[in-house]
């Protein structure tokens, strides 16, 4: 693939192609093409190709690579406490009304699902804001988190749970310095922050786990790449996951497909929606 503008300009032609055949959105990878175009360019040296015109000859002629195409497509960035305005709402609002729900409900479990996990720093925020400010208020309650990705390369970076310093740039200094052991230069989890977390193989194309949550974040996934048909389908999934009364959390620039029945916004947040 030719270096330069030409070359993005040429790989942002071919992804205008080929989004669409998978259910994907273009504008969704607009802004975030070039992690896809490194991958297409490792493939094409694996496959021996000159460029993309001749890989679009090869998936023509070999439908079986479609899979393969796909399995390039997933954008992987992440970092602890990313939106803190979603985190704060969170720790304030949300997750103190749904444990007392809970609490009242006689339940022992407080379940949440990140969905679209990539390397874990969004579940493991949720485990650290928990034991950092809920655990005491609600005694009674353990806070259990599936943590689900598409990528078996970032579930294996959440299951290690040892980051760089740039994934913790947001968080605040009190949950870093309770939450982490150094290790050179890089930030290793703590065990009790990592126990709340099961990390898991999903696609959120596929139908959703069948466990209900009090709250499940798909944040800066499903609604921004998907189609809008796939993007509706996965709505009505992760909606029938919620228990009453739970919480969807979605990314700050992301918008619900039409309708959205029987989820309404959570007073005084963004982007955080509640099942009647």
């Amino acid at each position: 693939m030719p270096a330069g503008g030409s070359a993005d300009r040429r790989c942002g032609d071919f992804l205008q192609w080929a989004l669409p055949r998978l259910g994907l959105r273009w504008a969704g990878f607009r802004k975030v093409r070039r992690q896809v175009c490194r991958r297409l360019r490792r493939r094409l040296g694996e496959l021996e190709l000159a460029d993309l015109d001749a890989y679009r000859e090869h998936l023509e002629a070999h439908p079986e690579e479609w899979t393969v195409l796909d399995a390039l497509t997933p954008i992987t960035i992440s970092r602890f406490y990313r939106d803190p305005q979603v985190f704060r709402a969170l720790e304030d609002q949300v997750l103190p009304a749904l444990a007392a729900a809970a609490a009242a409900d006689a339940r022992d479990r407080l379940g949440a699902w990140s969905a679209g996990c990539a390397s874990g720093e969004e579940a493991y925020t949720l485990a650290l804001l928990w034991h950092g400010t809920l655990a005491a208020r609600f005694p009674t309650l353990r806070l259990e988190v599936l943590a689900s990705d598409i990528d078996p390369a970032m579930l294996c970076r959440a299951r290690e749970a040892t980051y760089d310093a740039s994934s913790l740039r947001d968080l605040p200094a009190r949950w870093r310095d309770r939450g982490f052991t150094r290790r050179g230069r890089r930030y290793c989890l703590r065990p009790e922050h990592r126990d709340l977390v099961n990390v898991r193989w999903h696609d959120l194309r596929n139908p959703p786990p069948a466990e209900p949550f009090d709250v499940v974040l798909c944040r800066n996934a499903a609604f921004t790449y998907l189609a809008a048909a796939r993007q509706a389908t996965v709505l009505a999934r992760l909606t029938s996951t919620l228990r009453r009364g739970g919480a969807l959390v979605i990314g700050l620039h992301e918008s619900l497909p039409e309708p959205h029945p029987g989820l309404t916004a959570w007073p005084g947040t963004r982007a955080i929606f509640r099942r009647a």
